[in-house]
């Protein structure tokens, strides 16, 4: 299965893509190697036969056994007398040896042999005629090997580390673009914007970390404007309302009409003031240590005031760190949109608990309830839902502030179908 992040599979490609050249330039070199070593080899036993015959022949007869005895001590040669009828040993199955056997036999004749075990004894052993008697020549294979092939593979060890590092350490500095780019994208999500993007690095980073950042400030331009403009209207229109309600106050004779005028006038009012509050959402109110508990009781007494059915279901809860406008705003909407479209004749339950990660505030109603398709629907701005829930009084601003207001806590909001009709909107934030 294949690593999930970018970072690990450039590095496990790189580190495949090295190891591969490395195994094939060691075949290369161990090929182009063989050839020059087999006769370099051949060479050292062709001198060491030819002056061993040499020695011998120069020396009498008499003193031969001294001199092999000689020959040993000095040189590390030992020379021993092949018995008569001796079974020629099998030749090794090494395409090594195979070369440095046909070179010596073209050098010393066609009945040379070369062994590595005779007897039991591992060496190296060469076979060849003096003056129609057989002799063993027997080399230590030490002087054959080489020497620093372990050194060799210390020093490729040690490359390849290095090489590995510096891949990880490129694989690194490609990425980390990538990772602060997904945190920026977050951002935005949440309803922040976050610092530019540095646009350093190579040409497609910087590409990319322009088109982001560009992006970025055109969303906070729009934002701006869109804020300025609502608060804009939204004060130039309660000033005319304000006038409209005292014209009907001192004007109007007909109770019934009188007070259908007045309710639309409010009804404007309320749309207007959730104009501004959308426009508001993103102000910049800073964190503050806050007790939950006592903020909901608040809110829930304000309510009972106004003759609501509410109970609180509250545990106990350390402070958290919130926004505490913010939030009272984005409760109280929670609480409007249950006492509008739920049942006035039942109670509404204001809860808080959660966990060692977050606090879940919840807001649940027995009313007609809301389709689960339609869910996410209303959590875009001016949009409501014509049904038997619905209504079309409101600007379709309530949940759409609220969504706002938890992405900005870092938290989210959700709406669930509650058991025996009715809706309960959970509100979460987290601890950290």
């Amino acid at each position: 299965m294949l690593p999930r992040t970018l970072l690990t599979r450039l590095f496990l490609l790189l580190a495949l893509l090295m190891t591969i050249s490395a195994l094939a330039w060691a075949a290369i070199i161990s090929f182009s190697d063989q050839e020059p070593r087999a006769h370099a080899v051949a060479q050292l036993l062709t001198s060491v036969a030819n002056l061993t015959r040499a020695a011998i022949i120069a020396a009498a007869p008499e003193r031969r056994r001294e001199l092999l005895s000689e020959l040993s001590r000095q040189e590390g040669i030992r020379i021993a007398v092949a018995e008569q009828g001796e079974t020629p040993g099998q030749v090794p199955e090494d395409p090594f040896l195979n070369r440095v056997l046909e070179r010596l036999r073209t050098n010393l004749g066609p009945d040379t042999q070369l062994l590595l075990n005779r007897d039991g004894d591992q060496t190296l052993f060469l076979r060849i005629s003096i003056e129609g008697d057989d002799y063993w020549i027997v080399l230590p294979r030490e002087r054959f090997n080489r020497s620093r092939s372990f050194q060799w593979l210390g020093w490729g060890l040690l490359a390849a580390a290095i090489a590995l590092v510096t891949a990880g350490a490129f694989v690194s500095r490609l990425t980390r673009p990538l990772r602060k780019l997904a945190e920026a994208a977050r951002e935005i999500g949440a309803g922040r914007y976050p610092q530019p993007l540095a646009e350093s690095g190579p040409e497609e980073l910087v590409t990319v970390a322009h088109a982001f950042n560009q992006m970025s400030a055109d969303l906070a331009r729009l934002d701006q404007d869109r804020a300025l403009i609502l608060a804009g209207i939204s004060h130039d229109l309660r000033t005319p309302l304000t006038r409209l309600r005292m014209g009907i106050e001192m004007t109007a004779t007909d109770e019934a009409l009188r007070e259908g005028m007045m309710a639309d006038v409010e009804e404007m009012d309320g749309t207007i003031g959730q104009f501004l509050d959308f426009a508001r959402a993103d102000s910049g109110e800073s964190l503050a240590p806050t007790s939950l508990i006592t903020l909901l009781e608040e809110l829930a007494a304000q309510y009972r005031k106004r003759g609501a059915l509410i109970e609180t279901k509250l545990v106990p809860f350390p402070a958290v760190k919130v926004r505490p406008r913010m939030l009272r705003r984005a409760i109280t909407n929670l609480i409007d949109n249950a006492l509008r479209y739920g049942d006035a004749s039942k109670t509404i339950t204001l809860s808080l608990g959660g966990n060692d990660t977050e606090a879940i505030i919840e807001v649940s109603d027995l009313g007609p309830g809301i389709p689960l398709e339609e869910i996410e629907r209303l959590k875009r701005p001016f949009t409501r839902l014509e049904s038997s829930r619905g209504n079309p009084t409101g600007a379709g601003l309530g949940l759409a502030i609220v969504d706002r207001v938890a992405r900005q806590h870092g938290g989210r909001l959700v709406i669930l179908a509650r058991a025996g009709g009715g809706l309960t909107a959970q509100f979460t934030i987290p601890l950290v």
